[in-house]
């Protein structure tokens, strides 16, 4: 395999704004180094192209090889790789992945950490087949998504940007129907029942992350709802637990009118996974409502 290589520019472009020894106060800086040096001890020079020379305490790359193959200054690479409080660019981001051979979900973990939004994100995931984008499509009138154990939104029909709104507005992080309830959204104004309906979605995150706490993505997302929502922090410290299900939710929107739907979950996976949530209507009126939803069609 060839090196990467990034331009001067590029490393110039991750300034150092704090080079103190002091633990990072940010959970996800710690988070963030012992990501990376997991991943940088999987990996052998012979994968990369690079020489195998001397005796190596430790599996894997050493720090001075990783900042060569981004082309980064080893010690700012150290500087990262240790939690420190250091600013870095989106393009120095991109050397590193592509310098620890990154899959999709190991990048976008990444970034995800470094607290940035990646510039050529992976659109795709494995569940969202085209078979189900189909069936999405397919559920018109009727507003449906798939929706992940963390409450992301990984894909929808148009009739369903009529309720939370223009989703490829938001960056990719903010698509996710509790940061979209807990913080100002369209989402947030139409639910009608809002208060009740965060109390359910944080004991059911709660309950998925009994079975999938150990994933990086659910415990990053839970760092920043807790810093961003005062009441998110205090339902998730009630500790209430709730199995996923079906049920009713309600709808305000200001240009159609009190809609009452039904919610039915269709399992894409094993249980607490991905889901494809339907909407159909409770009533003759919502139902006589629906061709008054406004769409906003999602671009893949």
């Amino acid at each position: 395999m060839s090196l990467t290589t990034a331009t001067a520019s590029t490393a110039t472009a991750s300034t150092v704004t704090a080079a103190t020894g002091r633990a990072p106060a940010d959970p996800r800086r710690q988070q963030l180094a012992a990501f990376l040096r997991s991943r940088r001890e999987r990996i052998t020079p012979e994968q990369v192209g690079l020489p195998m020379t001397g005796r190596r305490r430790t599996p894997g790359l050493r720090r001075e090889e990783v900042a060569q193959l981004a082309a980064v200054g080893v010690t700012w690479y150290t500087w990262l790789e240790q939690g420190r409080e250091i600013q870095v660019s989106v393009q120095v981001l991109d050397a590193v992945a592509r310098a620890l051979l990154l899959d999709p979900s190991e990048r976008a973990h990444l970034f995800t950490l470094a607290g940035a939004d990646d510039p050529a994100p992976v659109r795709e995931c494995p569940t969202v087949t085209a078979a189900v984008r189909l069936t999405l499509e397919r559920m018109a009138p009727y507003p449906a998504a798939v929706i992940n154990s963390r409450y992301d939104v990984l894909a929808y029909n148009a009739s369903y940007t009529g309720i939370v709104g223009d989703l490829e507005a938001l960056p990719p992080r903010d698509r996710n129907l509790m940061w979209l309830a807990f913080t100002p959204s369209r989402f947030r104004e139409v639910l009608v029942d809002h208060e009740e309906e965060r109390e359910v979605m944080v004991a059911r995150f709660r309950s998925g992350m009994g079975e999938h706490g150990d994933e990086p993505a659910g415990r990053t997302l839970l760092c920043r709802l807790r810093r961003a929502s005062p009441a998110f922090d205090e339902a998730w410290q009630r500790h209430d637990v709730l199995r996923p299900g079906n049920g009713l939710k309600r709808f305000l929107l200001p240009e159609v009118g009190l809609l009452r739907f039904e919610y039915t979950s269709l399992w894409l996976g094993p249980s607490q996974g991905t889901r494809m949530v339907v909407y159909t209507p409770k009533d003759g009126e919502t139902d006589a409502l629906l061709a008054r939803l406004p769409t906003r069609l999602p671009s893949h």
